[in-house]
């Protein structure tokens, strides 16, 4: 008899892969999947998708055949040479137009590479960020698709309809060629670990300079969760916050302080030290995970490592309000440093990225889902060729009234001998960008001095280059021109 075909095809069975399927499968999508370890297979379509139309194949070559055509097959594997293996094994298997799709967390230039090669075979491919973990992955993620632009009329139906909504918008669209989709997912994951550190630190100053008790802190989190600052990440917090071990005392405090990390923040930052955008709190989140992974390191400097001693005294309510601006001024400082980081690789790259329309795609179903990120969307729908989210007259006027705050909690944390270098090199950054006049004609005269790297005059034209035998001994030859 002949089989229904399946609408698409999926590879790759953990946790991830099957919600994708269900999600698929309850949008009205026939699925057809596959697992390396085809008992997952069996206990798949067994268990959890037993009567529904899901198909359970146990073969690459099953899985094609059982595919309406052009053929979609999504990966949903590990990153990095699985991912070249899979497609290396399909390929033999599929025809012109067919269509791979990697929904893992591939770094961009796989991704990049990947394109070019699938499409060298005549067939298409898609690297696509898909964030909202677990629960995001069953009731509708946040789908950030590149690759081949033939390929998206064809895969659009289902990414679209398996995405997160809001306001009966999909959080998912074409983001750009090759690597851009893994691009934009990489610096999504870069902004989470930014907005999760800025989190941690007003934490850490409740707790400590503060005292509050984890119950306290649950109260102030369930209160800013109402405000400006409504997102996934303020809600999870407190919730966790309030969470009770089996002895009735705050679970909070029975975790370990040394934080993991999967990578994609390194690569954040590495992006943005190629591309020359200075993307400091995101680098510093990336760090500070580093250091608490030290324990041993920090409990052995605590005993002979001397910090102030000094005690908070001022008025706690207000210093928790101050806390509340100072973490709302970070964040947009987080996301203007990534935006940035999102423009140069733009021009880099030759992806034509709708800003506007990533925010939107953030807005629902992934880790940073918040109202903020409506306040991005109206900024690039109002001016879309904006250089610096700062110059938008929202987040000018927000960073305005929350800027005395965040200045008396940035002081405060260094009187007090509390780190918080999210929020202090947040801080520095604004003050960088709103100087018009840095110390850097200094750090040229020295590069000048011992290196004869030239500099440029201010009364003189842009692009003419100066050097000066500083010694007398020096001559006038001067080193070649390049930017580092």
């Amino acid at each position: 008899m002949d089989m229904k075909k399946a609408d698409i095809g999926l590879v790759g069975l953990a946790v991830m892969g099957e919600n994708l399927v269900m999600n698929m499968e309850s949008k009205g999508f026939t699925v057809a999947v596959f697992n390396r370890t085809v008992q997952r297979v069996t206990d798949f379509v067994e268990g959890r998708a037993k009567g529904r139309n899901i198909i359970g194949t146990y073969s690459l070559e099953e899985l094609v055949k059982s595919l309406k055509t052009p053929r979609k097959i999504m990966l949903m594997v590990k990153a990095g040479k699985p991912v070249d293996d899979f497609i290396e094994a399909l390929i033999p298997h599929l025809e012109k137009g067919d269509i791979i799709i990697d929904g893992g967390n591939s770094h961009f230039p796989d991704t990049t590479r990947r394109t070019e090669y699938v499409e060298s075979k005549g067939l298409l491919y898609i690297g696509t960020g898909v964030s909202g973990g677990e629960e995001g992955a069953l009731k509708g993620p946040s789908i950030m698709p590149g690759g081949s632009p033939a390929a998206w009329p064809h895969v659009k139906p289902i990414l679209q309809a398996i995405a997160a909504h809001v306001d009966g918008q999909p959080c998912c669209d074409w983001v750009g060629e090759n690597g851009a989709g893994h691009f934009v997912k990489m610096v999504h994951n870069g902004i989470e670990y930014g907005d999760m550190q800025l989190i941690c630190e007003a934490y850490y100053l409740m707790r400590e300079a503060l005292g509050m008790s984890a119950d306290e802190m649950h109260e102030v989190f369930a209160e800013w969760n109402k405000g400006e600052l409504d997102s996934y990440l303020i809600e999870i917090t407190r919730d966790i916050l309030a969470k009770k071990d089996d002895d009735g005392s705050p679970l909070i405090d029975k975790i370990l302080d040394t934080a993991g990390q999967k990578g994609t923040g390194k690569w954040t930052g590495i992006a943005a030290l190629d591309e020359g955008v200075p993307l400091t709190l995101i680098v510093e989140a990336v760090f500070a995970r580093s250091l608490s992974s030290d324990k041993d390191g920090r409990v052995k400097a605590s005993k002979q490592l001397q910090g102030p001693g000094s005690k908070f005294t001022g008025d706690k309510k207000q210093f928790i309000e101050s806390i509340r601006k100072a973490l709302y001024a970070s964040k947009i400082i987080s996301y203007t440093q990534g935006y940035l980081l999102m423009k140069a690789a733009a021009q880099t790259y030759g992806w034509h990225l709708n800003f506007g329309g990533i925010a939107l795609m953030w807005r629902g179903g992934c880790i940073i889902r918040s109202v903020f990120l409506g306040k991005i969307k109206e900024a690039f729908d109002n001016d879309p060729n904006l250089d610096n989210l700062l110059m938008a007259p929202y987040f000018t006027q927000a960073i305005h009234n929350a800027q005395d705050s965040w200045r008396e909690v940035c002081a405060q944390a260094i009187t007090l001998g509390a780190p918080a270098p999210a929020m202090t090199s947040a801080l520095s950054y604004y003050d960088g960008l709103r100087t018009a006049r840095l110390p850097a004609n200094l750090l040229q005269a020295q590069r000048d001095y011992f290196g004869a790297h030239t500099y440029e005059r201010v009364d003189k034209p842009r692009g003419e280059f100066f050097h000066t035998d500083w010694t007398g001994e020096g001559g006038a030859t001067a080193s070649s021109q390049y930017n580092a």
